[in-house]
């Protein structure tokens, strides 16, 4: 019998090994008889039922031995996490203290714009020794906020609204699998995508979507940046400045990434953590570790390349040149020093919010996005929000709300949403500003944007956030 057939039976993959060991040994010794498949399956079958029948069998005892203990590891207490805001969905909750009981966890918090997810909630923060979760990154992984500020006069969104939305048509791409042709140049391309099977696979496909923002809740829009002070960090003085801030991921390459390596996590997980689901583990020891946090490395390395073509096409088409910018990650994992160790800190639909530390977080398309310096709070282990959070589901959006009427509603208010669906219109989430106030001992605002024209995915692809 091999691996994938003993796994089938129900044999524990730290247990297979010694299960094969043993019925090797069982064939040597019914040498001229032999050991049939059927027989081996009723024997395996037996054991796995009744394993401490079979620890003085000389043939077997190695095999039972294993499995007890697996079975008699103590089950491990849940870690305790910290939650900011209060206005979070119960199931959220019910997710995060799930993750509280993955075996390496030993730190998590739960940020403001916290909503059910797959695995670890978004807004989700959890620190392991060791171990990363492919779930608790997600499937888009390195989804990322870059804003660029522009040489432009804010005054020039009206009177030149014809370039701007020009601009936007022309250098962006919306939809499941959409792609760019010709395809479009970045040294990303010119990497290692040898590194797993995977990522060799997908590269020709990540080639073509590279400056492609997808579906869902991605967007790329111009908008008005107000900065109340000058700031060292973005060498702006204050004032009022014309900004593009997009959002987008690693597209499919990074969605094959997470579903292929979670497949493995879930296979390999030991028997008594299979309730887990979606937060299964990979050891960073191990060879499939090692794999996942290269191509996840990787796919943060092609989402910021995605960004950069994509700031690229549309500025090139504006004439306009880049002064400034912030730009951050969220759905990923970093290995950081806290609490005096180094941890596998994951931040799914969380910012990174170190001391000191830019970053954006958007609110709707019709309400301001945060520019913020993070202030290292340890218990969020470093983490702000990425977004306002969703509060309601996309189904239901779709049910309670007409993109048309919205946007005409828009309109009178001086914002142009040239393309979106009603899953993704501003009823749908959590009041930005709230989750600001619920967080301000995690970063310090520092300038607001204001979105003026907005382009998202209008043809009702299936959401890829």
């Amino acid at each position: 019998m091999n691996r994938k057939q003993l796994e089938k039976l129900g044999v524990p993959p730290d247990s297979v090994k010694a299960a094969i060991q043993a019925i090797s040994k069982a064939a040597e010794e019914n040498r001229g008889t032999g050991l049939r498949g059927k027989q081996s399956r009723d024997v395996i079958s037996a054991i796995l039922a009744n394993p401490s029948a079979y620890e003085a069998d000389p043939t077997w005892q190695a095999f039972a031995k294993s499995l007890l203990e697996e079975g008699n590891t103590p089950p491990l207490e849940p870690i305790s996490y910290r939650t900011w805001g209060t206005d979070i969905d119960p199931a959220a909750h019910a997710q995060m203290r799930a993750a509280c009981q993955v075996p390496s966890a030993v730190g998590a918090a739960l940020m403001p714009d916290a909503h059910v997810g797959y695995g670890l909630p978004i807004g989700g923060v959890l620190a392991c020794e060791n171990a990363v979760i492919p779930y608790a990154v997600g499937v888009d992984i390195a989804c990322r906020m870059k804003l660029s500020v522009l040489d432009r006069a804010p005054d020039t969104l009206l009177s030149d609204f014809d370039r701007y939305k020009g601009a936007l048509l022309g250098g962006t791409r919306f939809g499941v699998g959409v792609e760019h042709r010709p395809a479009q140049s970045h040294e990303v391309m010119d990497r290692d995508w040898t590194i797993t099977r995977i990522t060799r696979e997908r590269k020709d496909t990540a080639w073509k979507q590279l400056g492609t923002s997808g579906s869902g809740n991605h967007f790329v829009e111009f908008g008005v940046l107000e900065l109340a002070s000058s700031d060292p960090g973005l060498g702006l003085a204050a004032g009022s400045y014309v900004a593009l801030l997009s959002h987008s991921g690693s597209r499919g390459a990074g969605a094959a990434v997470c579903s292929t390596y979670s497949q493995i996590a879930q296979a390999t997980v030991p028997r008594k953590y299979k309730d887990l689901g979606r937060l299964a583990w990979l050891d960073l020891d191990s060879e499939a570790g090692q794999e996942y946090w290269a191509a996840m490395n990787l796919m943060g390395d092609y989402a910021a390349a995605n960004h950069a073509v994509i700031h690229r096409l549309v500025t090139q088409l504006l004439g306009a040149e880049i002064i400034a910018g912030v730009e951050n990650h969220h759905n990923f994992a970093w290995i950081e020093e806290h609490q005096g160790r180094d941890l596998v800190v994951h931040r799914k639909g969380a910012t990174p919010a170190g001391a000191g530390v830019l970053g954006v977080i958007p609110g709707t398309m019709a309400d301001p996005a945060f520019v913020v310096r993070g202030l290292g709070h340890p218990e969020s282990f470093d983490s702000a929000s990425h977004g306002a959070g969703r509060c309601m589901s996309r189904t239901k959006a779709n049910d309670t709300f007409r993109f048309q009427a919205i946007r005409k509603d828009l309109e009178a208010r001086g914002i142009h949403v040239l393309a979106a669906g009603s899953d993704e219109v501003p009823g749908v989430y959590k009041d930005i500003r709230q989750v600001m106030a619920a967080q301000q001992d995690l970063v310090e605002t520092i300038g607001q944007f204001q979105p003026k024209i907005v382009r998202m995915c209008g043809d009702g692809s299936r959401a890829e956030d």
